[in-house]
């Protein structure tokens, strides 16, 4: 059982992307790595992941499917046994014993480079006073050997890796912080992709987690600062900041523009935009050209004024 009400959203988001990313890597290669590296902590998660690589077994005849485990755990052998042992031979499960920094060497001695890799990376154990609150920029550099890559990382509390991120060749990235309901420490969880599809995948995961698992989330880019609640149509007023905020800042932009500032810039996703636009609209705080019909993505958007949204 997860420690930690964060520790099951974590959990939940690598088990949803997984589900995301494994058809597409089978389709578009005949190899592809999972790789799971873990700063301390007992893995929990690996489970779920190799039970995950399980379900789509019957995709992977004619394919290889590497999967890399790192972790200081020493009952994880005995823990992925049992699941490893009704695996297709076509899959190869590798549990190394060290922790994170080991990425490296484990992703060259894989062959991963060249053929997609999704890894993920738990630092929240880390060093804090290391590089992205734990995360040598060498292994998200190996993060980032896939063709494609992409890479969810969980990071201590203030930890954040949208720059690390970005230097490692992720252009696109996405953070939040998952803050306890009944108090303790946020955890911030990041995604990296090249793909604007697996962007968009990944924030429907994101507001698609149980609801009652006991975190909010809070949005880096939020002036406020103030949690969400996760559910379905998540509580607009944090995103209607964020658009006011960038009107004032970069002048009128089109819904186009701003619906992709949403969804790269922002926890929320490209059709929360419209939503949080129409908002803004109502409340006066910005305009529209043309002034009538409806919101595409061709329409002109201003602030109306510097104040805050209603």
């Amino acid at each position: 059982m997860p420690s930690h009400p964060t520790d099951a959203v974590t959990r939940e988001l690598l088990v949803r992307q997984l589900e995301t990313w494994l058809p597409g890597a089978l389709n578009r290669s005949r190899r592809a790595t999972v790789a799971l590296a873990y700063a301390g902590g007992d893995a929990d998660s690996a489970d779920e992941a190799l039970r995950v690589v399980a379900e789509y077994a019957d995709r992977l005849r004619g394919r290889r499917l590497t999967v890399l485990v790192l972790a200081t755990a020493a009952d994880l052998p005995a823990r992925l046994g049992p699941i490893e042992a009704d695996l297709p031979a076509e899959v190869a499960v590798h549990v190394v014993p060290g922790e994170a920094d080991r990425l490296p060497v484990g992703v060259k001695a894989a062959g991963a480079a060249g053929a997609p890799v999704f890894s993920f990376v738990d630092a929240a154990g880390a060093d804090p006073a290391l590089p992205a609150a734990g995360v040598d920029p060498a292994v998200l550099a190996a993060a980032a050997v896939g063709r494609p890559a992409e890479v969810l990382l969980r990071l201590g509390a203030g930890g954040s890796a949208r720059a690390a991120l970005g230097e490692a060749g992720f252009p696109l990235v996405t953070e939040v912080e998952l803050v306890p309901v009944d108090g303790g420490p946020a955890t911030t969880v990041a995604f990296g992709t090249g793909s604007d599809r697996s962007l968009e995948a990944f924030k429907e995961a994101l507001w698609a987690v149980d609801e009652f698992a006991g975190a909010r989330y809070r949005d880096p880019a939020d002036p406020a600062g103030r949690p969400l609640d996760i559910a379905l149509d998540p509580e607009p007023g944090p995103l209607r900041r964020e658009l006011l905020a960038e009107l004032t800042r970069s002048g009128p932009r089109t819904v186009t523009e701003l619906r992709r500032y949403a969804l790269t810039s922002t926890v929320y996703r490209s059709s929360d935009a419209v939503r949080a636009l129409t908002g803004l609209l109502d409340a006066g705080s910005v305009t529209r050209e043309p002034a009538d019909g409806r919101l595409g993505g061709d329409v002109v958007v201003t602030a109306a004024s510097p104040g805050p949204p209603a």
